[in-house]
């Protein structure tokens, strides 16, 4: 059986070397995430380069993500490194701090005491320390402890319910968008979001620096979840980043919000990603713990396009063993997806001709209980389309553009080939999409096929065509 829902792998210190990094795609890695919010330009150029020599080797479409820092507010750093805060403990963030001691420490955010107030919760180490302020005088938010523990340099900080006024993108972040332009990153994941203004800035700046990335709305943020439709409209989708969301909602509400999101994502055409702590245990252990492998599968009976592992292949013992316990577990909840294909048609309204086609080779497919679904695409938006109802049987997404070949690598249910040449005439075409289907080791002679073309080939929409076609024979049905 293939697995449908892709796998994304953050690259770090213990899977950054070629060898395991291959070994790492080898095992199921689709999409790898660039972590900006660690190393410079030239690590993230250099590793962008070495997955895609990779790529290249191994014959398989692997798509670069680069996920920006954002506004990460973050107490500064201790005279001896960390301190321990006890319950009941007075303890002030001083923006003019410059070392910290076990009475303050500074704060990275200047403009934090302007945000918070009397009575507001300040929650340190997602979540792990939690200060309730008492009042604000000038640069000083003074604090009592609530839940105490050891804070450590630059851990971050979050007000409980949300209202921090920091931008979404800050000047680093801007840089940072110059270098995913540069390694020509597939995706591009803008954090903590609060508008759709937010997305649609991000989205000129990589336009303005060349780039093409498909931009990715992280939902961490109170203000995020009240604009959700808002922002997705201005995003090609969504990830729902359940560690800073979780500190600003409470943890209890976050698994009603990641189906509301997977849900609304999947209605809008959009991609969802499922992220944070998905096999956590593994960093350091080499089995998930149960409850992790029951959360990988919600996820996936969720909808979810894909799964992301961050500290676990980024810093973890078991990078590789990771990866392979992730796609066993996509593999086994897949199995048990009931297809509601009909019912899905049934509120559904198409305006555009190529969406029509798309639907209509998806119902087709599914009563006619094809070996596959063909779709030759320029931007990809007709795997996209079919990919957000599930029809049970795997959508084979062809394209001459490497560029568009690498973004469906996020997709669900879709896998996405490369045509390397394409015959003028509608026969010869047929042809060379049999042969490609063929040599991927995707059908074989005497297999039932629904194909998706335009008769103008190049033309981004321009799909209009499906056919019904059995390999090997001359004839469509």
């Amino acid at each position: 059986m293939t697995r449908h829902t892709k796998i994304v792998a953050t690259l770090g210190p213990a899977s950054r070397d070629p060898q395991v990094l291959e070994t790492l795609i080898r095992a199921g890695v689709d999409v790898v995430r660039l972590n900006f919010s660690h190393g410079k330009a030239e690590d993230h150029i250099a590793l962008a380069a070495s997955v895609r020599a990779i790529a290249a080797k191994i014959g398989r479409p692997v798509g670069i993500l680069a996920d920006l820092q954002g506004p990460k507010i973050r107490v500064g750093k201790f005279e001896d490194g960390k301190i321990t805060l006890e319950t009941g403990d007075h303890f002030i963030l001083d923006a003019n701090c410059e070392l910290g001691n076990q009475e303050r420490v500074g704060l990275d955010y200047k403009d934090l005491p302007k945000d918070v107030s009397s009575g507001n919760v300040l929650l340190l180490d997602d979540g792990r320390i939690v200060l309730d302020v008492e009042r604000v005088v000038g640069q000083e938010i003074y604090t009592v402890v609530r839940h105490g523990g050891d804070l450590s340099n630059n851990k971050g900080i979050n007000r409980q319910g949300g209202g921090l006024s920091a931008p979404a993108l800050t000047a680093k972040d801007m840089d940072d968008i110059k270098t995913a332009a540069h390694i020509k990153a597939d995706f591009l994941a803008v954090s903590f979001p609060k508008s759709a203004a937010d997305m649609y800035m991000a989205r000129q700046l990589m336009l303005a620096c060349g780039g093409q990335a498909l931009t990715i709305a992280k939902i961490e943020r109170v203000e995020a979840v009240a604009a959700l439709e808002e922002i997705l409209d201005a995003s090609d989708g969504l990830m729902v980043a359940r560690g800073d969301l979780a500190v600003e909602v409470g943890d209890a509400a976050v698994p009603a919000l990641q189906k509301r999101m997977i849900r609304m994502a999947r209605e809008k055409n959009k991609l969802a990603i499922t992220a944070t702590q998905m096999m956590e245990s593994m960093i350091l252990a080499p089995t998930p713990t149960r409850a992790e492998v029951s959360d990988v599968a919600n996820a996936v009976l969720d909808g979810t396009d894909a799964v992301m592992l961050s500290a676990e292949t980024a810093a973890g013992n078991y990078p590789v063993r990771t990866v392979e316990s992730m796609a066993r577990i996509c593999l086994a909840a897949e199995k048990s997806i009931l297809i509601t294909l009909d019912r899905e048609f049934l509120d559904r309204i198409f305006t555009r001709i190529d969406q029509s086609i798309a639907m209509s080779a998806l119902f087709a497919a599914y009563h006619l209980n094809v070996k596959a679904v063909a779709a030759l695409t320029s931007s990809g938006s007709t795997a996209l389309w079919m990919s957000r109802l599930n029809c049970g049987i795997p959508i084979f997404a062809l394209t001459q553009e490497p560029a568009t070949q690498t973004k469906m690598t996020l997709y669900r249910e879709v896998f996405p080939l490369l045509m390397q040449d394409l015959h003028p005439d509608r026969e010869g075409m047929r042809y060379n999409v049999e042969q490609r289907l063929i040599e991927a080791g995707v059908v074989k002679k005497g297999d039932l096929i629904v194909l998706c073309y335009g008769d103008q080939r190049g033309v981004t929409g321009g799909t209009n065509t499906m056919t019904i076609v059995r390999v090997g024979d001359q004839q469509s049905q």
